[in-house]
């Protein structure tokens, strides 16, 4: 029980003093990082946040689950979401802002189409997809990315 009570205290200061913070993902987007600098600043901000947060639970006496349970809320919040990646425009909206038609259209829909589903079966196989799953992954995905 005190173990529960120290963390909702924990949960409100933490929270409250977290609001005041910039993210690590306001901080990188502020700075305008890319690439190699923001995988760099982002490695190095997660680590110093859950070090940070780590010595927070301490100090609160937390241990066990209620010290992991709090430290990952804390990093999460420290860290920050990262912010949308622009939605890459469909097969069939490209071929209609291009303005194909004919033999230019079906070749370039035909090589989307494979773009696409080779794309699918990337993030199927990050998502460890195998099977029936996989199957309907690749359906889902790949009539997404085409626009149909």
């Amino acid at each position: 029980m005190n173990h529960l009570f120290a963390f909702a205290i924990l949960a409100a200061l933490t929270g409250s003093a977290l609001a005041d913070t910039a993210t690590c993902n306001q901080q990188a987007a502020d700075k305008k990082l890319a690439g190699a600098a923001m995988t760099s600043f982002m490695t190095k901000c997660e680590k110093d946040a859950t070090a940070a947060c780590q010595a927070d639970a301490k100090a609160h006496s937390l241990t066990g689950a209620a010290m992991d349970s709090n430290v990952k809320k804390c990093v999460t919040t420290m860290v920050g979401t990262a912010p949308a990646a622009p939605a890459k425009p469909t097969c069939t909206t490209q071929a209609t802002d291009k303005k194909l038609a004919g033999a230019a259209l079906k070749s370039f829909m035909t090589k989307c189409e494979q773009d696409a589903a080779a794309a699918c079966m990337d993030d199927g196989k990050s998502q460890k997809l195998s099977g029936a799953a996989l199957d309907a992954h690749m359906k889902k995905c790949t009539a997404m990315a085409v626009g149909q």
